[in-house]
């Protein structure tokens, strides 16, 4: 299947006008009058996303968002620094450059949620009060998980590890980059927890076992996918794509390897199997590390007790993402403790969910929007080739552009929806406007 270059931007327009005018009937209807505190635990793309569109919604709401950190990462182009194709400054901003006028931004950290007293205790000493809460901190990185792993070992040693952040992106990619001109052994990890874009992995594998071969040094590197299970991926149809593509490619898939430690000294990492531990020596290595919710969720009362046991995500209904014991909670993105939805396509679909019953819950009323696990992954398997795969709760493939781009097809056009088109409908996202 093959698509123009002109169909492709009216694909692209023809999107972005449905998302404006999505966003301009939501902001024509009835503003609802409320002074209830609404307090936004996170500033990413969950929280930006939602206070924008709250903010339109409700009148004389307060509205708080608390987060330290005031650099805004657009972590989908993590993946294009690490193969050297995007600069690390590509997946940063401020902050501030995303939010409304008038929410009132706490550039600290909470340290402690009582979901009882409904108070938040800041790092700084500072408590807040809230009449709800939405819990928005993504999901932190266990790197003390992996014995012998180190931040400061990226880039050094044939050691990548993109999901750290833009600066360890494109650190990855100086390692990467040897290791596609040396050659050697390649062990590319993913970790057996939940984790946000369960795709970032393969893209990473496929990207840098496409740019050896551009370079003609594909003969000299002995690529390994270590996955955490008996699949590739997550979605049956979509697993058995990957293995088919491994397989003409010559990346040998090692089925239910999760690092569970490493040397760096003697590049040799040791991995948990249904068999005992494994040790295998490697000359580059892509480490991401077990991911959970971050400590405060954890620590909370707030997460699920007898699933995901460790991981700490918020227990909250799978459709509504309201948490299911205090009703003035909810929980969006990353943190949440639903079966799918650690994309930020998933946060497109899921934020108006909350907002509709946040704000039919203010209003007295009841909403009945739904969440149905939508996920999107743009899986890179080329440099300007990609399938561009949508799916559900039930691992449905559910394509945006049925009969114009096929989800399991290696397109050209689905390389461009990842490298052109999703930073400008993700910052559209954090306007509130698709």
């Amino acid at each position: 299947m093959r698509t123009s270059r002109r169909q492709f931007f009216a694909l692209a327009a023809g999107a972005g006008a449905a998302a404006s005018l999505g966003a301009g009937q939501a902001a024509q209807a009835a503003r609802v009058a409320t002074n209830a505190h609404i307090v936004i635990l996170g500033a990413g793309a969950a929280g930006t996303a939602l206070s924008n569109r709250l903010v339109e919604r409700l009148d004389g709401a307060r509205i708080t968002i608390i987060d330290g950190r005031q650099q805004h990462w657009y972590q989908p182009g993590f993946s294009l620094i690490a193969a050297g194709l995007k600069p690390s400054n590509y997946s940063v901003s401020q902050t501030t450059d995303w939010l409304p006028k008038g929410v009132n931004l706490i550039n600290d950290y909470a340290a402690n949620i009582d979901p009882e007293t409904r108070k938040i205790a800041l790092t700084g000493g500072d408590v807040v009060e809230y009449d709800y809460l939405i819990l928005a901190p993504g999901l932190e990185l266990d790197n003390a998980g992996i014995e012998g792993f180190d931040l400061s070992l990226v880039g050094k040693e044939g050691v990548g590890a993109l999901y750290a952040g833009p600066e360890y992106a494109a650190k990855t990619w100086t390692a990467a980059q040897a290791y596609t001109e040396n050659g050697g052994v390649g062990l590319f990890t993913r970790p057996a927890t939940e984790m946000k874009c369960a795709g970032a992995p393969l893209k990473h594998t496929f990207l840098i076992d496409d740019i050896g071969r551009t370079a003609g040094n594909r003969g000299k590197m002995d690529i390994h996918y270590m996955n955490n299970s008996g699949a590739l991926f997550g979605v049956p149809i979509v697993a058995e794509k990957v293995r088919m593509l491994f397989e003409d490619r010559g990346i040998a898939p090692e089925y239910s390897h999760v690092l569970k430690a490493m040397d760096p000294g003697a590049k040799r990492a040791t991995f948990t199997t249904p068999d005992g531990d494994v040790e295998m020596d490697y000359d580059y290595i892509h480490v991401i590390p077990p991911q959970r919710a971050p400590k405060v969720v954890r620590e909370s009362g707030l997460s699920w007790a007898d699933k995901w046991v460790g991981q700490g995500w918020a227990e909250v209904d799978m459709e509504t993402l309201r948490h299911l014991r205090y009703p003035e909670v909810f929980a969006v993105g990353d943190v949440a403790g639903v079966p799918k939805g650690k994309t930020a396509a998933s946060v497109k679909w899921q934020v108006p969910v909350v907002e509709d019953h946040l704000v039919a819950t203010i209003a007295g009323d009841t909403a009945d929007t739904t969440y149905n696990g939508y996920t999107s992954c743009p899986m890179i398997t080329r440099v300007g080739r990609a399938m561009l795969i949508e799916f559900d709760y039930k691992n449905n493939l559910t394509p945006s552009f049925p009969g114009i781009i096929a989800p399991l097809e290696e397109l050209w056009i689905s390389w461009l929806m990842k490298e052109v088109a999703l930073k400008a409908t993700y910052n559209a996202m954090l306007r509130g406007k698709a």
